[in-house]
C-alpha cells in the first residue's frame, strides 16, 4: 500500500494512533488488570502498528536543519543514570551480526568506523514529551546491512545492547537514508553516557527506537521484542 500522504500529515495521523494506544498506559492498574480491556487496548495497538506501517514512505526524509540549531549539550536520556552507562573499550568491542546474514565476521570499533560516513542534523523527538535538534554522523545503516550480506527481503533488523535494552526496526525504517549507525555526536566521538561506540538514529522513529551501546544486529523475519514494547508502547512508533 502507498500514500501521497506529506510528512507532516503523515505525524499527525502517527501521533493520533500513538495517542490511542497510550490510553491503557494513562489509565492506571484498573484497566490493564481486566483482561478483557488489555485484550482490546492490545488489539488497538496492533492496529497502529499495521495503520504506521503502512502508510511509512521508505523515501520521505525527516525534516533537516541548519547546524546552528543543532544543540551541543545534548540531553541525557535513559532509565538510568549517565554514570550507570556502560564502558565498553574499543579493545574489547566486538560487533556481532546473526540471523539472515550471509557474513557474520564481528566487527571491531575500528572496522566500523572505517566504514563511508555521512552527517543529518535531526530531531530526536521524546514519547516523554520533549524534542532536541542534534547533529549525527556515521554509516547508513543500510551500508552496513549490504556489507554484511544481509537479507533485505526479511521484514525486521533487530538489536541487543550492553546495557540491557533491545529494540528492533522493519526493514524499510533499517533501509531508510536516515537511518544511521552514529558514530559522533556534534562531531566528537559519541561520548560514552550517549551509547559508545555507537547507537542507531532514526530520525523518523521515537527516541525508544534508538538503541544505544549496540553490541548485536540481527536479521530475522519474525517481529523481535522491544524493550518498550514489552512495557505497553507501540511497537512501529514513528513521528
Amino acid at each position: 500500500m502507498e500514500t501521497n500522504l506529506p510528512f507532516s500529515g503523515r505525524r499527525k495521523l502517527l501521533r493520533a494512533g500513538f495517542s490511542l494506544s497510550a490510553l491503557g498506559l494513562l489509565g492506571g492498574c484498573d484497566l490493564t488488570d481486566n483482561d478483557p480491556v488489555q485484550k482490546v487496548l492490545k488489539s488497538v495497538s496492533r492496529w497502529n502498528d499495521q495503520v504506521q506501517a503502512a502508510i511509512f514512505n521508505p523515501n520521505a526524509l525527516a525534516p533537516e536543519f541548519a547546524e546552528s540549531q543543532a544543540v551541543r549539550d545534548f540531553r541525557y536520556n535513559a532509565w538510568y543514570g549517565a554514570d550507570l552507562a556502560p564502558k565498553l573499550s574499543a579493545s574489547d568491542y566486538r560487533l556481532a551480526v546473526a540471523g539472515l546474514a550471509s557474513n557474520k565476521k564481528p566487527w571491531t570499533v575500528e572496522e566500523l568506523y572505517a566504514l563511508p560516513q555521512v552527517s543529518q542534523i535531526t530531531r530526536h523527538v521524546c514519547v516523554e514529551g520533549w524534542s532536541m535538534i542534534g547533529k549525527w554522523s556515521g554509516t547508513p545503516l543500510r551500508e552496513f546491512l549490504t556489507r554484511i550480506g544481509a537479507d533485505t527481503t526479511a521484514k525486521y533488523v533487530g538489536f541487543e545492547c550492553a546495557d540491557g535494552y533491545y529494540e528492533s526496526l522493519d526493514m524499510p525504517t533499517a533501509m531508510h537514508p536516515q537511518t544511521l549507525m552514529a558514530f559522533r555526536l556534534s562531531d566528537q566521538i559519541l561520548p560514552n553516557k550517549y551509547g559508545y561506540p555507537f547507537k542507531i538514529r532514526v530520525p523518523t522513529k521515537l527516541g525508544f527506537k534508538n538503541p544505544k551501546f549496540v553490541t548485536t544486529i540481527f536479521v530475522s523475519n519474525q517481529q523481535p521484542r522491544g524493550f518498550w514494547t514489552d512495557r505497553g508502547y507501540n511497537w512501529f512508533s514513528g513521528i
